[in-house]
């Protein structure tokens, strides 16, 4: 029986009012799935995922062997295919199918499982094909592929690369074709992607809601008719939907014609050294979205205009050294870069063309405006409505990337106290941070069970296998001498006369790993004015950068308190997105007294309810200070106090000790002893000190 879900139409795609760049991308992808996918990167609610599931209904058709789970095609079937080999005739044609990968999804729900006891028992290799199967020949679409499993992505990463999907277990493997065009999005608030998953997707596109109230209307508008009437909507938008489908239908017609010249590949390669892009993923994906707008205006030749636009759609996303840096391109480098490079055609060795040549300079190109579609009728009249038609390249606004940190000015003797108050005659204004460097890894001490990372010692799906056990469940990693050793009593008494073991399901037993979890990384940044010489803030500020960018690197979910003055101040509740801890950071005034009870006293607070939201996730305390406690009744005591709370509850903590000079009082080591957690100055927490050797923040607390 069919489900309203199933029949209920999609929203059509040429309804989709504004997000321009996102929907020239998808189309670019539907014309040319070598172009490699789109990543869509923006706020909630901006209608991403709507506009990617319109996407497959105007994907053409695919012929497929009748029968074959593994969508194989009838003139060329994967001679691996676990369905093979396969009968001539049976033909059918379906539609391209999306399939969604959900975040919380399985491995096996994934790549597809083995019947283990059917392999080790008959040596039958029955194979349930998972979503990389049936996305072959498709669109796999990840909704939030930032918080997609490590151990996922690299499967991902893996069918991606390879255009084949792998299953192992225990010696019996089955293998399968995986092509697919794969679209993800994201919002960055929640955390950025591991660089080779970033890497993987062809285009990025930034979309946010427009602040144009009579689009905004426009959108209000379709979105309550479509949900009124779903049938009736698609219904109106039906011929401009098949318009638009003929008219992808026609430039793939179209696209193996198209011409890449000299000197359009030459640009392409000119700005991709000129952006300094890793690799050269980037000058291939740059040169099939080039052909494809050209096939997309309906030229054969690619212009000056195509290349530009490629470059803006296939390098922002490349341009990042680390997860601090914005996505973006400078265009007015992009366009000194096409015109120092632009040249004249191939073959004529002019070095010095006419501006208004046909392939050359800024104003060359056809009507179309390279590969943008036609605005004002005409045979290639765009199918899309006037409110929602492609822009030009020249309309789009450059991102803007934010000015690089303030580098710290030679060496300034530490400032007085301020107020008790701490107010704004004691706040001094915000300094930049010194270069981040590659810190030491903090441990949290035990065995936990929270979710993949790369940090503290955990049981998870992956990593070294330390036992076996009966499985919970649906059976993992098979653990074969353990499944051996409980079925070999048996065999006897279950009339064993072959050389096959006869093994049953309270035979199997699934292996116990030892892997690395992420944990929840709490800083609490003492910015009083005892820290507030500036370049001892500066040095300060570069070491939780340092620690923000080890968080990153390991999975971690951060939070920041700081405190100054007269309270603490929740600066970033405990989130995914390391980038928006370092621009807090980068923000941060200094100034007053240092009220270091009230920060372990937030900081209490704040993992108290992380702990009802993720029991599993454990948390690992930073308190970067030079120990004093000034502010508030009794700041000493209140902080011992307040210390030994934290304590009580077992929470691992580190002190960076942040004390210059060349009297030390010590006041960060006793606050570590309180904290029952480790001290650690600012030298010894970068990874290359000499006292910097790796170990686990236990401190004076013994492991319950």
């Amino acid at each position: 029986m069919t489900t309203a879900h199933n029949t209920t139409p999609q929203y059509p795609f040429t309804a989709v009012v504004g997000m321009d760049d996102l929907r020239l991308a998808l189309l670019l992808n539907a014309v040319s799935p070598a172009v490699g996918g789109v990543l869509v990167r923006g706020e909630k609610g901006t209608a991403k995922s709507t506009a990617v599931r319109a996407l497959s209904a105007l994907m053409p058709a695919v012929d497929v062997i009748s029968g074959c789970r593994f969508a194989c095609a009838p003139a060329a079937p994967d001679p691996g295919c676990p369905d093979g080999p396969h009968e001539t005739g049976a033909v059918e044609e379906r539609p391209t199918r999306m399939v969604e990968l959900p975040v919380g999804a399985s491995e096996d729900r994934l790549v597809g499982a083995l019947d283990i006891e059917r392999a080790l028992s008959e040596g039958v290799k029955a194979f349930e094909p998972g979503l990389l199967a049936d996305a072959h020949r498709g669109i796999l679409y990840v909704d939030e592929v930032n918080l997609l499993h490590d151990h996922l992505v690299d499967l991902l990463l893996d069918a991606a690369a390879m255009g084949a999907s792998y299953v192992e277990r225990e010696g019996v493997s089955v293998r399968h074709a995986a092509r697919f065009l794969l679209v993800g999005t994201m919002n960055p608030e929640e955390g950025e992607l591991r660089p080779q998953l970033l890497d993987r997707f062809g285009l990025t596109v930034e979309v946010a809601a427009s602040r144009e109230p009579d689009q905004r209307v426009a959108v209000v508008r379709r979105r309550l008719a479509y949900d009124a009437d779903p049938a009736g909507f698609a219904g109106d938008w039906a011929a401009e939907e098949d318009e638009l489908r003929g008219r992808i239908a026609a430039a793939r017609e179209l696209l193996p014609r198209v011409t890449l010249g000299d000197a359009a590949l030459r640009q392409i390669a000119a700005t991709c050294a000129a952006f300094e892009v890793d690799g050269m993923r980037a000058d291939i994906v740059m040169a099939r979205t080039a052909t494809a707008l050209a096939a997309w205006a309906g030229r054969t030749d690619v212009l000056e205009e195509d290349v530009r636009q490629a470059a803006l759609l296939a390098l922002p996303h490349r341009r990042r050294r680390n997860p601090f840096d914005a996505p973006g391109l400078d265009e007015d480098k992009l366009d000194r870069t096409l015109e120092e490079f632009g040249g004249a055609d191939e073959g004529t060795g002019d070095d010095d063309p006419e501006p208004d040549g046909p392939d050359g300079g800024p104003d060359g190109g056809g009507p179309d405006g390279g590969g943008q579609p036609p605005q004002d009728g005409g045979p290639e009249e765009s199918p899309l409505p006037p409110e929602a038609e492609l822009p030009h390249q020249q309309d789009r606004e450059a991102p803007q990337t934010p000015p690089a940190p303030e580098k710290p000015e030679q060496a300034e003797q530490p400032e007085p106290e301020s107020t008790p108050q701490g107010g704004a005659a004691g706040e001094k204004a915000a300094v930049g941070a010194t270069e981040p460097f590659k810190t030491r890894r903090l441990d949290v001490p035990g065995l936990g069970e929270g979710a993949d990372g790369r940090r503290s010692r955990a049981r998870t799906a992956h990593g070294r296998t330390t036992g076996a056990r009966r499985p919970h469940g649906a059976l993992g990693k098979l653990h074969l001498s353990a499944t051996v050793q409980a079925a070999a009593p048996h065999q006897r008494a279950r009339g064993r006369s072959g050389r096959g073991l006869v093994v049953r399901r309270d035979d199997l037993r699934e292996a116990v790993r030892e892997g690395r979890e992420g944990n929840l990384v709490l800083f609490v940044v003492d910015a009083s004015g005892s820290m507030a010489a500036r370049k001892r803030m500066s040095a300060v500020k570069g070491a939780v950068l340092s620690l923000l960018l080890d968080a990153y690197q390991r999975r971690d979910k951060i939070g920041l308190i700081t405190f100054r003055g007269t309270g603490a101040e929740l600066a970033l509740p405990p989130t995914s997105s390391v980038e928006a801890g370092a621009a807090r950071l980068e923000q941060l005034p200094t100034g007053g007294r240092t009220p270091l009870s009230e920060g372990l006293l937030r900081a209490h607070e704040v993992l108290r309810v992380e702990r009802m939201r993720d029991a599993s996730r454990r948390p690992l305390l930073v308190v970067v200070t030079d120990g004093r406690a000034t502010g508030g009744p009794e700041p000493v005591v209140r902080s011992a106090r307040a210390a030994r709370l934290l304590a009580g509850e077992g929470t691992a903590s580190v002190v960076v000790d942040c004390e210059a000079g060349p009297v030390r009082l010590g006041l960060a080591g006793e606050l570590a002893r309180e904290l029952q957690g480790t001290a650690i100055t600012l030298d010894e927490l970068r990874a290359d000190s000499v006292s910097a050797l790796v170990r686990t923040v236990q401190g004076n607390r013994k492991a319950a």
